[in-house]
């Protein structure tokens, strides 16, 4: 591999983590809401991605990409990225678990991995580019 395929390999595998970190930080704030709160668990949920969404924009603007894009460019492209990542996420479901009766858990997996690198490929070229 040449030094250029190990930083873009290093700079996936931090941007997978800090999605790592951005889902703890989506999970903590959902189920304390709910357990500890009483919040309704949609408005939970709604709360907790933002949450992570937070995280994840921080974390991957500061130590991933180490982007000095300022934040009215970044933010709305960065909350772009994520929205289309919903949209394909819902769709991808429907397609695999309604149409090829592929199994819930298998088809979220399946879709989590690809939306991955469809997040990467977008924040790395676009939200963050130099």
């Amino acid at each position: 591999m040449n030094g250029g395929a190990v930083f873009l390999l290093r700079q996936f595998l931090g941007f997978a983590t800090v999605g790592i970190v951005g889902l703890v930080a989506h999970y903590s704030a959902l189920t304390g809401l709910v357990e500890l709160g009483g919040v309704d668990p949609v408005m939970a949920s709604v709360i907790g991605f933002l949450a992570g969404a937070l995280v994840n924009y921080v974390l991957n603007r500061q130590l991933v990409f180490r982007s000095d894009r300022a934040h009215r460019s970044a933010g709305p492209k960065f909350l772009a990225v994520a929205a289309s990542g919903l949209v394909l996420n819902g769709a991808l479901m429907a397609l695999l678990v309604d149409h090829l009766g592929v199994f819930y858990l298998a088809a979220q997996v399946m879709v989590t991995g690809g939306l991955v690198f469809w997040h990467f490929v977008l924040n790395k070229f676009w939200t963050f580019r130099g």
